[in-house]
């Protein structure tokens, strides 16, 4: 049975899909897990073609709560490092986009569970070396 920081997590990543889906982006994969890291969604934009591999991070607040919190932050540099492997096996895996352009981004989902509501910051071509 899944924690509730779980279940959170996976509503906040169900939220980032249905945004960058919006957005214009193709998901091709969601949770890559490999033992040395983990990547929460792989998109691809249309215009141009440019792989996202996507980091989603959720925060539990309340209605006309100021969002001063940087879940963003809590991408460290061991995570930056997993991070890291996990992209570069995940394109091994993907030979046909070897030659894409790509990016990491930190998409920061903020749930007010009581409002049913959520808001969204996007962080995107944030860098991985320390």
């Amino acid at each position: 049975m899944p924690s509730s920081k779980r279940k959170v997590g996976n509503v906040c990543e169900t939220i980032a899909v249905k945004h960058i889906v919006k957005h214009g982006f193709v998901v091709l994969e969601r949770n890559y897990l490999r033992k040395w890291g983990e990547i929460d969604i792989v998109a691809i934009s249309r215009n141009p073609s440019e792989l996202h591999f996507i980091e989603v991070k959720g925060q539990v607040t309340r209605e006309n709560t100021l969002i001063d919190y940087l879940p963003e932050e809590n991408v460290h540099s061991w995570k930056k490092r997993r991070l890291w492997r996990a992209i570069q096996t995940w394109l091994a895996e993907h030979s046909k986009f070897e030659d894409y352009d790509w990016q990491v981004d930190v998409m920061a989902v903020f749930l007010d569970l009581e409002a049913k509501k959520a808001k969204i910051r996007w962080t995107k071509n944030i860098i991985l070396s320390e």
